[in-house]
């Protein structure tokens, strides 16, 4: 993806946060040039992996396949000067835009529609191999537990919310608009934790034409 590119996605993506009311903490805008004059002071920033994260999954087709998200907050699996077992993330999952199917081995989420479009859901059981089930799912929406079969699409209006937990395939994608959603999660990391059922790319390639204008998490200094 080029630079020009994120940075235009990531403004874009705090207005739309901010047209419904989501807004995201200071961080979510220093500069370049400020993370540069941080020390130790904000170290959980950097160790949890606070901050924007965008990717195209490797497609090179973003508004196809892609998701932008902003972590909040997060503890940490392995590092106990990080207490918190809670992880909260902004998602922005564009019209019919597609986060590929996948899986978390350690990670259970709430996901939760926080306004614009729908939110499609298609969910399957793994299987002890980590393919895709046939079998039922039993899956949780807004506390109300639904019965579908594999590889059902499971469709959450603005206000609505899925419970995913760790072990269950889903993939999604907006409907109708792009989507805000919310995330509410146990503890998050996107470097260990994700498996996909096909072969994807995580984190973007970045051709550089031009400056950063807010860095991603994994570009802080220091990290």
């Amino acid at each position: 993806m080029k630079r020009s590119e994120i940075n235009s996605l990531i403004e874009n993506a705090a207005g739309f946060a901010r047209s419904h009311g989501f807004l995201l903490p200071p961080f979510a805008f220093w500069s370049p040039s400020e993370w540069r004059s941080k020390g130790p002071e904000v170290d959980e920033i950097r160790d949890c992996m606070l901050g924007w994260d965008l990717t195209d999954f490797g497609s090179g087709e973003f508004p196809r396949v892609g998701l932008i998200m902003f972590t909040i907050r997060n503890g940490h699996l392995t590092d106990a000067r990080y207490t918190k077992p809670y992880c909260e993330k902004m998602l922005i999952s564009g019209k019919d835009q597609i986060t590929p199917t996948h899986f978390h081995w350690s990670k259970s989420e709430d996901i939760i529609n926080r306004g614009g479009g729908d939110l499609s859901v298609k969910v399957y059981n793994s299987t002890p191999d980590e393919d895709l089930d046939d079998s039922d799912v039993s899956v949780s929406v807004d506390g109300f537990l639904h019965t579908v079969k594999a590889g059902d699409i499971i469709t959450l209006s603005p206000g609505e919310s899925i419970f995913l937990p760790s072990g269950m395939y889903h993939k999604f994608w907006g409907e109708k608009d792009r989507v805000l959603l919310g995330e509410v999660s146990t503890v998050n990391d996107d470097t260990a934790d994700n498996r996909f059922h096909e072969r994807v790319g995580r984190f973007p390639e970045i051709e550089e034409d031009e400056e950063p204008r807010s860095l991603l998490f994994s570009e802080y200094p220091g990290a």
